[in-house]
């Protein structure tokens, strides 16, 4: 079987057999993917705890990463919220690197190349979206078209566009920044073998059997099996997740290592499908109007991660005649109206929604991905939208303080420590979504400044103002692999 291009060079070997039209522009965008992904390894390098950094000196115009081991390095200061690509090179000892791969192989740290190797292909991979995506319009009608202009991916993220196992030819024919329409297609399974929540279909019913839908790249790969064409789809961010056209949004089990995680849908995360939708539909009820959460509609797994789906409502349901809903990450690639006051006003409503619902006794994982917002005809945000309940947490004692019935779960998403529910929307929500929308540190504390004051004073919003800021340890996560869960770092407050 061939094996999916990594690098720089097997990529533009690939390219030129498949779409050879493209090969120049791919060339021209290495240096602007090298230095992007280059800027969010030294974010990492700047803030993350490291094991093997000793000791960080920060200047007015310089920052010096001392290493265990001796060494140091030294580039520009790093600013943790900063979505340009300002690293266009930094030193170790003496010796100038500019490529991220080279450089951490150079660290020489534990489990250094295998990394390496992850981020030389979020390079290529990053220069091969940028040369392909072609999205003319500033404001598109269509809310799939929104997702389609996020062509950088995870804002902070070394491995921001990485997805390993996929071939060019694979990349061009499902990657949403490509602008393709995806042929998806179903698995019939005996139901007798099938575990169905909520409604299923009946169109993905035949017989004694359930059709499951199943993307092109799972049928090849994952399940060697070919899938009976159902209905075409256009791919969303989150690249398994499709667009039917006028219907729902199908979440699919491509199950290849997309940034950081293998993704596939568990059994678990089936069985928690309905009540946790119900759960955030009660919830949403209590915001006065603020945010909709997107109802799971059905959810089946065949007994195994790499045969499972879910449907789920379309976020534009929620969005008046006139009204666009987009997510949050589309927001950094058009051009908002009266930029700082709307920036405010934005961050305000965030803020609002997710500091109640954790009131409540729900932390949202409201990154740039799963927060949406919906927009008035002249461009002002009105209220948002939350979508994938996969990876919430839940506190019973938050909601039986408001007289909430907990959902009938157990498991990683349940819990009562407030350390955890908090940096599950402060690291998703204010070092994440809000950060890459302001696009830096002294923007993210400006707007934060202007958007605080007049929320409701509670011990999470004390929290917000008055500690560092979580963010997941992005870096070390992946320098990890035998620590399993999160890991997290402290950021510089930007608010004071």
């Amino acid at each position: 079987m061939h094996r999916p291009p990594t690098t720089e060079a097997e990529v533009a070997e690939e390219l030129a057999g498949v779409r050879p039209a493209l090969s120049p522009r791919y060339t021209a965008e290495l240096p602007g993917a090298r230095a992007a992904v280059l800027t969010r390894l030294w974010r990492a390098l700047g803030h993350e705890p490291l094991p093997w950094v000793s000791a960080r000196t920060r200047g007015a115009h310089s920052l010096a990463v001392r290493l265990a081991d001796g060494r140091t390095l030294y580039g520009p200061p790093a600013d943790p919220y900063a979505t340009s690509a300002y690293v266009t090179g930094v030193r170790l000892g003496r010796e100038r690197y500019d490529d991220p791969a080279r450089l951490m192989t150079a660290l020489g740290v534990p489990n250094g190349p295998a990394f390496a190797a992850e981020l030389a292909h979020s390079v290529a991979s990053l220069a091969l979206s940028r040369a392909g995506a072609d999205h003319p319009k500033e404001w598109p009608e269509e809310a799939w078209e929104w997702e389609q202009r996020v062509v950088d991916g995870h804002p902070f993220h070394p491995n921001c566009r990485a997805r390993q196992g996929l071939s060019v030819a694979e990349q061009l024919a499902y990657g949403p920044e490509h602008g393709p329409v995806v042929e998806l297609g179903t698995v019939a399974v005996p139901a007798d073998e099938c575990l169905v929540t909520g409604e299923w279909p009946d169109e993905l019913r035949y017989g004694a059997t359930v059709l499951v839908p199943a993307h092109p790249w799972q049928t090849a790969h994952a399940l060697r099996r070919p899938g009976r064409p159902w209905r075409p789809a256009h791919p969303l961010m989150a690249l398994r997740t499709l667009a039917l056209p006028g219907g729902p949004h199908v979440k699919t089990a491509l199950s290849t290592r997309l940034t950081s995680s293998v993704r596939d849908i568990s059994e678990y995360s089936v069985r928690a499908a309905a009540p946790l939708s119900a759960l955030a539909e009660e919830l949403a009820e209590r915001t006065d109007g603020l945010l909709h959460v997107t109802r799971t509609l059905g959810a089946v797994t065949a007994g195994t991660p790499d045969l499972a789906a879910l449907l789920r409502e379309a976020p534009e349901r929620y969005a008046a005649p006139g009204e666009r809903v987009l997510p949050v990450a589309a927001l950094a690639t058009t051009t908002l109206p009266d930029t700082p006051d709307w920036l405010a006003a934005f961050t305000r409503l965030a803020l609002t929604v997710g500091l109640r619902l954790l009131d409540l006794g729900v932390a949202l994982e409201a990154h740039g991905q799963n927060l949406l917002v919906v927009l008035s005809e002249d461009g002002a945000p009105r209220r948002l939208v939350y979508r994938d309940l996969a990876d919430v947490r839940i506190s019973p004692a938050r909601l039986a303080r408001h007289g909430i019935a907990a959902p009938p779960l157990a498991g990683r998403l349940i819990t009562d420590d407030e350390t955890a529910l908090r940096r599950k929307l402060f690291g998703s929500l204010v070092a994440g979504a809000l950060a890459g929308t302001a696009g830096s540190g002294p923007a993210l504390g400006a707007v934060l400044d202007a958007a605080v004051p007049g929320l409701p004073d509670t011990p999470d919003l004390t929290a917000l103002r008055q500690s560092p800021l979580p963010a997941k340890a992005l870096t070390l996560m992946r320098l990890s692999p035998d620590t399993p869960g999160d890991q997290w770092c402290a950021l510089p407050n930007p608010s004071y």
